[in-house]
C-alpha cells in the first residue's frame, strides 16, 4: 500500500487528519489480520454516499435546467452506480492505497467494483469531514461533471420504454412481447423473445432472463426504425 499523503499531495489536497483518510482506505478484511474491530471505511462510506448524492443532484440541476425530475433521478442513479464510481476510483489508482487483509491482493481490489465504490464514497466522506463541503464539492465535480454534461438522454430510458413511447405516439397502440422458446440447463437458461406490433414481428432478442431478452428485442427494433 502506498502512502496516502503522497496521493493527496499529488492531487493538490492538504489533509488535516491523516487518521480519517487511513480509515477511508481500510477494507473490513484488514481487521482480521490486524486484530482490530470496526476500524474500517464503512461509517465514512455512509457519509460519503450522502455527500456524493447531494453534489451530483446539485450539478445535474444546474447543468440541465430543462430536464424533468424523472430524468434527473435516472441520471443521478447512472452517475452514482457502482460501475461508475469504481471507474472513477480506478482513474486515480485507488487500489494502490487500500489496506486489506492478506487474502486480498491489489489486482483483486482493482477488479472489484464493490470495494472501489465503497472506498471512493469513504474518501469523499473523509474529505467532507476534514475539509468541508466546498472542497468535497470540487473534488466530486472533477469526476462527474463530464458525464453529467455529455449524457445521452436515450441512455437514461430503457429500450422497452422508448419503443413503447414511439409506437404509442405514432400509431396510438401498444407493442407486445412473446417468449418463443428457451434453452440451456435450468440454472443457465437463455430466453428468446419476439417484439410484436399489430401481428408483425418488429425484432427478436435473447437474454438470460425474460426481461433481458425483451430489452434486447426492443433495442433491435429501435435500431431498425432508425436505419
Amino acid at each position: 500500500m502506498n502512502n496516502i499523503k503522497e496521493f493527496f499531495a499529488n492531487n493538490g489536497i492538504h489533509i488535516k487528519r491523516e487518521d480519517l483518510f487511513l480509515l477511508a482506505f481500510t477494507h473490513p478484511s484488514y481487521n482480521a489480520d490486524a486484530k482490530t474491530k470496526h476500524h474500517d471505511y464503512e461509517r465514512l462510506e455512509y457519509m460519503g454516499d450522502a455527500v456524493l448524492g447531494f453534489v451530483t443532484a446539485d450539478l445535474i440541476y444546474k447543468y440541465h435546467p430543462h430536464m424533468d425530475q424523472g430524468l434527473m433521478s435516472k441520471l443521478r442513479s447512472n452517475i452514482v452506480r457502482s460501475a461508475s464510481l469504481a471507474n472513477y476510483a480506478r482513474s486515480v489508482n485507488f487500489a494502490n492505497y487500500i489496506r486489506t487483509g492478506n487474502s486480498i491482493q491489489t489486482k483483486q481490489i482493482n477488479e472489484s467494483n464493490k470495494i472501489l465504490e465503497d472506498v471512493f464514497e469513504a474518501v469523499i466522506g473523509a474529505l467532507y469531514l476534514d475539509q468541508g463541503i466546498d472542497i468535497a464539492y470540487q473534488y466530486i465535480k472533477a469526476f462527474v461533471l463530464d458525464d453529467i454534461r455529455r449524457v445521452n438522454i436515450d441512455d437514461l430510458t430503457d429500450a422497452k420504454t422508448r419503443l413503447q413511447e414511439e409506437m404509442q405516439a405514432e400509431y396510438q397502440d401498444r407493442v407486445t412481447y412473446e417468449v418463443t422458446h428457451a434453452d440451456g440447463p435450468a440454472h443457465d437458461r437463455t430466453f428468446y423473445v419476439d417484439v410484436i406490433f399489430n401481428g408483425v414481428i418488429l425484432a427478436s432478442g435473447k437474454g438470460k432472463s425474460k426481461k433481458e431478452a425483451e430489452e434486447d428485442a426492443a433495442r433491435k427494433a429501435l435500431n431498425k426504425r432508425r436505419t
